[in-house]
């Protein structure tokens, strides 16, 4: 099909005000092809598996089957639903924490672990680990040395492809490592930090390839995806997310040179379909995030939905949520591949605009989209006075997105919900390397809180909602057995009953749970990991070093088997200590603070830094880390000392 015009099919409609309709007046996407055949996924085979073995299999699956989770949302349609049935409403009570590991590497959490060929694997900003999955032992550590200045300390899993994990870094390289031992196969660099660029997402990897963006919107990055060979990690191709000259879409940032600096950065991970072999993208906010007038007209493929084939990297289709986002509402979760209860192909997507949309795959038209927070003010742009929206800008669905429970035909997705005041700055030049917001997000006194919602996947109807008094970032796991796993940034470890929402078990990990949350089945037992020990803008009243946690049904407790050391960079700077050191201060600042308060001070969700010289004397400013008011998590003393202290309050001085 050749490619379609957005100037000229353009009209308003109620669903999106800049997408186009089709003839009958229904939302319609900007669209290269046709799609493809039906295709049996891994779940329709697991549910049919299932229903062939009877109840009583079902009750008590074979002791002789390992069930794994090879990839970050378990399979490449991104749906997180599990088989395994030993874990279900009557027992969930009798889990128990068999044991922990304390990772080190302070800082944000939000990994998606793995369980391939009898190892668990887990990572850090920096380190990757492989432990035993029933007992937390560690098989092997590896810690990556940074190269160069990093962008934002940030890591969210790993892929796995034939014996080798794959995993980016805060400094833009991608790396290729033995799963048996950790050793360094390779890395190539796959961006410039001095550029903004680097590496959070989870890579997915698929018939010898390796599929990664580049994060940095907010760094007025010009994003892309690339391919990378498995085995050499020598770029197959590469895909750029905001389109100049010739490229489709390009005509959309009407102010060309906007472009690049458009952002259209990759959060977290991918989904894959693998008989039609396209790859499924979800394409961040463009930059500045709060000016739109910067950069008019509907900035693709920014906060879209992209679709490619995974083998040359063409454009095959596309469908955007928010043209011209002025609120930095992403679209950052890995999109769902399902089938409906009719047997139609879907594709499922969750935003940071607090809505839930599924979307027909052979038409590429809108099925329906639903809120799962509030709406309020949603047309405002920001000003220099500031505006009150909600849902605010860190609100919505994060990095993890919907699951899909396909036996009562059902998308579970957690969402944050929060509002607060936008502002918008005077248009400044983009630096290279350096923020590039053009505003900033105050969020409201009330703090945020979570929703989990099941939406039926014919209707968008909400089947039932459960409330969580901390917001919900985490992933997501369905189970054959009747439960839904999952955590809130309050530290909660979760269990709910997937067919009503009633909340079944609750254990509080000390660490707010930010990352996956899996389960998986070794020599026929069920188990479940967690990762806990999130420190960022999305924590909430608690803190703690990255840990996970593994439970089963009635488990003798190990205790925490192992505690890492800190790694390196920090363990790279030589401390005085009695005297202040810069250093020591600017990497707890980019660990610690920066994701609220701006790499340099400058203020996202927390309130500027800048001129605290003549704000107050040093001692105040220690007393405000020591002692902080809410929202600011507490980090002194569990893990900021007096020392670090001092060298922080010394540090963020100088902005």
């Amino acid at each position: 099909m050749a490619t379609r015009s957005h100037q000229n099919d353009l009209t308003r409609n109620p669903v999106s005000p800049h997408a186009p309709m089709n003839p009958a007046g229904t939302p319609m996407p900007y669209r290269l092809d046709a799609m493809a055949m039906p295709r049996v996924t891994f779940t329709t085979l697991c549910i049919v598996l299932l229903a062939l073995q009877g109840p009583a299999a079902a009750a008590h699956p074979a002791a002789q089957t390992d069930v794994p989770w090879p990839l970050y949302n378990q399979h490449y349609d991104g749906q997180r639903f599990s088989p395994l049935t030993e874990i279900t409403p009557a027992n969930v009570t009798q889990l128990k924490v068999a044991c922990s590991l304390r990772l080190g590497d302070d800082g944000p959490f939000q990994s998606g672990p793995l369980v391939v060929d009898g190892l668990l694997y887990v990572t850090t900003a920096h380190t990757t680990v492989a432990v035993d999955p029933t007992s937390c032992a560690v098989r092997w550590r590896h810690v990556y040395q940074p190269t160069a200045k990093e962008v934002w300390i940030v890591n969210r899993g790993a892929g796995y492809l034939d014996g080798r994990l794959f995993r980016g870094t805060p400094d833009g390289h991608l790396l290729a490592l033995d799963a048996k031992s950790g050793a360094v196969l390779w890395t190539t660099p796959a961006g410039d930090p001095t550029h903004g660029e680097y590496v959070t997402a989870a890579p997915i990897a698929w018939q010898g390839r390796v599929y990664v963006g580049l994060a940095g919107s907010d760094f007025g990055i010009r994003g892309r995806i690339m391919a990378f060979d498995a085995l050499t990690g020598k770029e197959s191709w590469r895909f750029n997310t905001i389109p100049m000259g010739s490229e489709v879409g390009a005509d959309s940032w009407s102010n060309p040179a906007s472009a690049l600096h458009g952002g259209g950065g990759t959060w977290s991970s991918y989904a894959l379909d693998e008989q039609s072999g396209e790859l499924f993208l979800s394409v961040g906010n463009p930059g500045p995030d709060y000016l739109p007038d910067r950069r008019p007209g509907n900035n693709l493929f920014t906060n879209s939905m992209v679709v490619l084939d995974a083998k040359t990297g063409t454009l095959k289709w596309w469908y955007q949520v928010t043209p011209n986002d002025s609120h930095d509402w992403d679209l950052a979760a890995a999109p769902v591949l399902f089938r409906d209860r009719t047997g139609r192909a879907r594709v499922a997507l969750g935003a940071k605009n607090g809505h839930l949309y599924v979307i027909d795959r052979p038409s590429h038209q809108l099925v329906f989209k639903t809120a799962l927070i509030r709406q309020q003010n949603t047309t405002l742009r920001p000003t220099p006075e500031g505006v009150r929206v909600c849902p605010g800008g860190q609100s919505g669905v994060h990095w993890n997105g919907p699951a899909f429970d396909p036996l009562d035909q059902r998308l579970i997705v957690g969402a944050v919900d929060g509002c607060g005041v936008f502002k918008s700055l005077p248009d400044t030049l983009h630096e290279e390397g350096a923020p590039y917001g053009g505003g900033y997000f105050v969020p409201d006194q009330e703090p945020p809180f979570g929703w989990i919602s099941a939406v039926d996947d014919r209707s968008g109807q909400l089947a039932w909602r459960y409330r969580s008094d901390a917001p919900i970032v985490a992933g997501m796991t369905v189970t054959a057995g009747g439960v839904v796993f999952t955590g809130d940034l309050a530290g909660h470890f979760l269990a709910l009953d997937r067919r009503h929402g009633k909340r079944l078990f609750s254990l509080d990990t000390q660490g707010a749970v930010a990352g996956g949350v899996i389960t998986y089945s070794i020599a026929g037992r069920q188990y479940v990991a967690t990762t806990s020990g999130n420190v960022s803008r999305t924590s909430f009243k608690t803190t703690g070093t990255p840990t996970l946690m593994i439970l089963a049904l009635d488990a003798t407790p190990l205790g925490t088997v192992s505690v890492m050391t800190t790694a390196n960079p920090d363990a790279a700077i030589t401390r005085t200590l009695g005297f202040v050191d810069i250093n020591w201060g600017m990497l707890q600042y980019e660990k610690f603070c920066a994701s609220c308060h701006g790499p340099r001070g400058e203020g996202i969700s927390g309130p500027t830094l800048k001129d605290l010289t003549t704000r107050g004397t040093i001692e105040s400013t220690i007393e405000s880390i020591q002692h902080p008011k809410a929202p600011m998590p507490a980090l002194y003393p569990s893990t900021l000392n007096d020392q670090d202290v001092a060298d922080l309050a010394s540090y963020i001085r100088r902005f």
